[in-house]
């Protein structure tokens, strides 16, 4: 009995080389996209630049690999199971097959909160977990808001707004929150509101999900972003019972969207009333301060305090006149002629001292002139009226007025017998 063939005789055999062998193998693989698939872990190892590891399942199993770079979201522990998402490619010098991976999740809940300690240990070695929260403020010029596409989330926080604020500016980044990728989406839209001078508050909100959804919100880089932002950030994810990391680290930690928003959205009635009670304080305390002024007012004793002003302007004027009396003019002169002697008179030097003698014996003359000591000591006088102005008209005073008159050499008290006729 002849074997039997494992062609079919109509079945048409291509002739290729080895290489574009590998080439269609390659092709074929790239066209497969991105997978994800659950399997266990079996003997993970690390070399350089690349963590390697087999992911088994009961009849069938693959090679994965992961780059250093995303090394962080590949967890790889022997024994585990986890879901694994990335792309097949094709080694042609080595004729092998391998998925690699985009992330590494585990798969139970057992295994989830393993790789959360494992996390939550790093964060807290580097003081993330510990350090001081930034306050957030009272009536922020812009309210950012990472979300999704899910229209129920971001409605919650409009009805929130509506109630509490009306027209209140709200910016919201909508990114992908689940899935490979999602964690570098909810990074990229943190860092493009933090980036924006008016937002001065952030929330990530997210509603429910399983453990494994939400294991983005528990990323060790967006940990370090939400902690490294100058903005403020509120944690609103899931709901109150889910508690992933970024909840430690954020400044605020809210159960859901809905009560995150009515943290950050100030009170506009509440508001207006602080408002009216300070205006209203203000007021009562302004009221105050012009009675307490208006009794100290009263309180003083304008005449004396006119008298003492009186007392004070002569003795100033007595110092003037003593430093005018001081000058030596004579000195001044004399040492000035005796300059001009020593100088040739017909040179421009001679000149200008000649004008400066000159110039210098009319302002002491000047001087002479205007000394008040010297104009009271020729009669005159100055007569100030009882609100201490000085008097140039009698119609400024009235009969029993009294007057204080500064003479040469002292003070004198008068009274007015009667008006200007």
């Amino acid at each position: 009995m002849a074997p039997m063939s494992l062609f079919s005789p109509d079945e048409v055999v291509h002739q290729v080389s080895l290489v574009r062998l590998s080439t269609l193998i390659a092709r074929s693989v790239a066209g497969v996209g991105t997978v994800q698939t659950e399997g266990e872990v079996v003997r993970p190892s690390t070399r350089p630049g690349r963590v390697w590891f087999i992911l088994r399942d009961r009849a069938a199993q693959v090679t994965v690999t992961c780059s250093s770079s995303r090394a962080g979201r590949c967890r790889a522990v022997h024994g585990e199971r986890v879901r694994v998402t990335g792309r097949l490619t094709w080694l042609p010098q080595r004729g092998q097959l391998q998925l690699e991976a985009q992330e590494v999740v585990p798969v139970g809940e057992g295994a989830i909160q393993a790789h959360l300690e494992a996390i939550r240990d790093k964060l807290a070695a580097e003081g993330l977990l510990s350090r001081p929260r930034r306050p957030l403020p009272l009536l922020p010029a812009t309210i950012g808001v990472v979300c999704g596409a899910d229209a129920a989330v971001r409605a919650d926080i409009e009805s929130v707004v509506a109630a509490r604020f009306p027209g209140y500016p709200l910016a919201f980044r909508e990114v992908n929150l689940s899935g490979p990728g999602a964690a570098d989406a909810i990074i990229q839209g943190l860092k493009e509101l933090d980036a924006r001078p008016e937002v001065e508050v952030i929330v990530l909100a997210r509603g429910g999900g399983d453990a494994v959804a939400l294991l983005p919100f528990s990323d060790e880089e967006l940990c370090r972003a939400v902690a490294a932002t100058a903005t403020p950030v509120v944690s609103a994810i899931g709901h109150d019972r889910d508690r992933p990391l970024c909840d430690e680290v954020a400044d605020l930690r809210c159960g859901t969207p809905s009560l995150a928003a009515g943290a950050v959205v100030p009170d506009r009635a509440a508001l207006e009333r602080t408002l009216d009670s300070l205006l209203a304080e203000a007021a009562r305390a302004a009221r105050a301060r012009v009675e307490d002024g208006g009794r100290r007012l009263a309180a003083v004793d304008r005449k004396g305090a006119l008298r003492a002003g009186i007392t004070w302007s002569r003795h100033r004027l007595d110092q003037a006149g003593s430093r005018l009396g001081e000058l030596d003019t004579s000195r001044w002169l004399a040492q000035a002629a005796r300059s001009l002697g020593r100088a040739d008179r017909d040179s421009p030097m001679a000149t200008r001292l000649a004008q400066a003698k000159a110039t210098l014996a009319g302002q002491a003359r000047t001087v002479e002139a205007l000394d008040p000591v010297r104009v009271l000591e020729r009669g005159y006088a100055i007569v100030r009226g009882p609100g201490g102005a000085v008097l140039r008209s009698p119609g400024q005073v009235e009969g029993g007025d009294e007057l204080d008159i500064a003479l040469a050499r002292g003070p004198l008290r008068a009274t007015v017998m009667g008006g200007a006729p």
